[in-house]
C-alpha cells in the first residue's frame, strides 16, 4: 500500500508540473489542496502526542529514575540539534538551494511568518518557560501548540505513574486512543497525492517551470543534510552504544514513513 501511495504522489507530482505550465491559472486556484492537507495533519498531532507520551509514562513505577533519564534526554536533544543546525547551515551555505529562484518578495504570503517574527522579537528564556504553561487544559490543544501539548503529556503520565495498577490501566486505554489517531493520520495520509498535485500545480502555475530547478537543489540539500547528520552524528552515536543505523532505522520505519508522507515538520 505504501509502495503504491508514493507512486501516486509521483504521478500527482507530474500531473501537478504538466497543469501549472499548461492552465497556471487554473493550477493556482488548486494551492488549497495543499493547506487543507497539512491542518489536517497538524489536527491530529496534538492527541498523538498526549496519548503516547502520557501513556507511556503511566506504566513507570521508579519516578526518580524518570528524571534522571529526562536531563539525560535534554541535554542529548541540544547537543544533537546544534550538530543538526551545525551541518545544515554548511550544507546551506555550500549549495546555496535558494540561488537563482527569482520571486518577487512583494507577492509572497508572509502571514504565515508573521507569527514566528513576532514570537522571536520578544523570546528568551522567561518567556519561553512562560510560554510552555497554557492557559488552559484543552487550549494547548485548541491552538495546536506542541510543546504545551508535551508539558500536559508529562504532568499526566506522572500522575497516573503514582496512581498505580488504576493509573497503568488508564495508561492502557491512552494506548488504545493512540492507535485510533494513528489510524486517522493513515486514513489523511491517503490524500497525499491530492496535496502533492495542488501544491506542485499551484508553485509551477504562480512561479512557472524553472522554479524546478530550485525546488530540486533545495530537496536535495534537505536529504543531504539528513544523509550527514544520520551518518556523522547519529551513527557515531549509535556505533558507540553497540547499535547499527540500518537495525534503527528498520525499528521506527513506520513513523518514518508518517513524516515522509506527510512532509512535514509537525508530524516529525
Amino acid at each position: 500500500m505504501r509502495r503504491n501511495l508514493y507512486l501516486q504522489v509521483l504521478v500527482a507530482i507530474a500531473v501537478g508540473v504538466a497543469l501549472g505550465a499548461w492552465r497556471p491559472d487554473l493550477a493556482r486556484q488548486l494551492k488549497p489542496l495543499g493547506d487543507v492537507f497539512v491542518k489536517a495533519v497538524r489536527m491530529l498531532i496534538g492527541p498523538v502526542v498526549f496519548c503516547t507520551v502520557a501513556g507511556g509514562l503511566a506504566g513507570l513505577s521508579d519516578l526518580g529514575r524518570l528524571g534522571r533519564v529526562g536531563w539525560k534526554a535534554l541535554l542529548y536533544f541540544e547537543v544533537v540539534t546544534t550538530a543538526a543546525l551545525g551541518i545544515g547551515l554548511v550544507v546551506a551555505r555550500t549549495v546555496q538551494p535558494g540561488a537563482g529562484f527569482h520571486v518577487n518578495p512583494a507577492t509572497l504570503d508572509t502571514g504565515a511568518m508573521s507569527g514566528y517574527t513576532a514570537e522571536a522579537s520578544h523570546s528568551g528564556v522567561v518567556a519561553f518557560l512562560t510560554h510552555i504553561v497554557p492557559g488552559t487544559f484543552v487550549g494547548a490543544f485548541a491552538e495546536g501548540d506542541a510543546l504545551q501539548v508535551l508539558f500536559l503529556a508529562i504532568l499526566t503520565g506522572v500522575v497516573l505513574a503514582r496512581m498505580g495498577e488504576r493509573g497503568r490501566m488508564l495508561g492502557s486505554v491512552l494506548h488504545e486512543l493512540t492507535e485510533v489517531f494513528f489510524g486517522l493520520v493513515n486514513l489523511v495520509v491517503r490524500a497525499a497525492p491530492l496535496a502533492a498535485l495542488g501544491a506542485m500545480a499551484f508553485t509551477v502555475g504562480a512561479y512557472g517551470l524553472g522554479t524546478l530547478v530550485s525546488l530540486g537543489k533545495l530537496m536535495a540539500s534537505v536529504y543531504l543534510t539528513c544523509l550527514l547528520f544520520i551518518l556523522l552524528v547519529l551513527g557515531g552515536i549509535l556505533r558507540a552504544h553497540g547499535f547499527s543505523v540500518g537495525g534503527v532505522l528498520r525499528m521506527i520505519r513506520e513513523e518514518l514513513l508518517i513524516v515522509l508522507d506527510t512532509s512535514s515538520s509537525e508530524s516529525a
